[in-house]
């Protein structure tokens, strides 16, 4: 019997395509979502179904910035044969997207056994959405928001790569928030924040669903559940790629902190008095 229905499947996609991007965690919501579902989420087919339907939500990335991907690629290719094409900034950001994307590799793969096991907690994913919280929070304040996205750098490139790694370890910090905040941090406006924040989730979220294929085929979960969240992933995700974009260029982050800090107390009392399992 799958461990995860196809009716799940959906409910499951939906939520990974509503938080994928939007910084209030896509993992912490999922892990959420699968204890209110009575879905084992420490069953290993379980956690790389999680992974692998972020593949549906990063090729919504691939569908929405197409464009914008082709034109950074092109230039990628271009540049290792022409030496003029190297001085060129979208020849110079892949490179910066693919140095930025090992730190988390190394990370993922050596510390996968406490990703999957006591860092996948709902304990840690309540702490962690309060404390991102007042992280985000303070980001935005501090931010001064004057740098545009032709204003980025390698350095910048680095630093927001590596954040990436606190929503590794700690699931509820959310990849988009720790990304966005240091973006914030470094005096990148919000848009260019966000976008930076989509172009290097790409390699890193892609590899983790394609590593986790094999598991999440297991026969707990099946491939049917597997391809329905997936697809309904991409879906919403596309949807809601375009209305981040819009809302961040006229609003703050509160409203993200304030969800954040909700969901955190609320999940906090739910586990104090056993609604949920951690």
């Amino acid at each position: 019997m799958s461990a995860i229905s196809v009716g799940q499947a959906v409910v499951l996609g939906v939520v990974e395509g509503v938080t994928e991007f939007l910084p209030v965690s896509s993992t912490g919501h999922l892990k959420i979502a699968e204890g209110l579902m009575d879905i084992p989420v420490d069953d290993t087919s379980v956690v790389a179904f999680s992974a692998v339907i972020q593949v549906g939500a990063i090729a919504a990335v691939f569908v929405y910035f197409f464009k914008d991907i082709k034109r950074i690629v092109s230039a990628w290719f271009r540049g290792l044969t022409h030496r003029e094409e190297r001085y060129h900034h979208d020849y110079k950001f892949a490179w910066w997207v693919i140095a930025a994307t090992v730190p988390i590799v190394v990370v993922g793969l050596a510390a996968k056994p406490l990703i999957d096991g006591p860092l996948a907690s709902l304990w840690v994913v309540a702490g962690s959405l309060i404390v991102g919280s007042a992280v985000m929070w303070c980001a935005d304040q501090m931010g001064r928001h004057k740098r545009g996205e032709d204003d980025t750098s390698f350095k910048d490139a680095m630093l927001v790569g590596c954040s990436q790694i606190l929503a590794l370890l700690f699931p509820g910090f959310s990849r988009s928030g720790a990304t966005m905040s240091t973006a914030l941090v470094l005096d990148l406006d919000r848009v260019a924040a966000t976008r930076l924040s989509f172009f290097l989730g790409i390699p890193a979220l892609t590899g983790a669903g394609l590593y986790e294929l094999k598991d999440a085929l297991g026969a707990s979960v099946g491939a049917v559940p597997l391809a329905v969240g997936t697809l309904v992933s991409f879906v919403v995700a596309y949807a809601s790629i375009a209305w981040l974009l819009k809302f961040v260029a006229k609003h703050s982050f509160n409203a993200f902190v304030l969800y954040r800090i909700a969901v955190g107390v609320l999940l906090f009392g739910l586990l104090g008095t056993g609604v949920l399992n951690a």
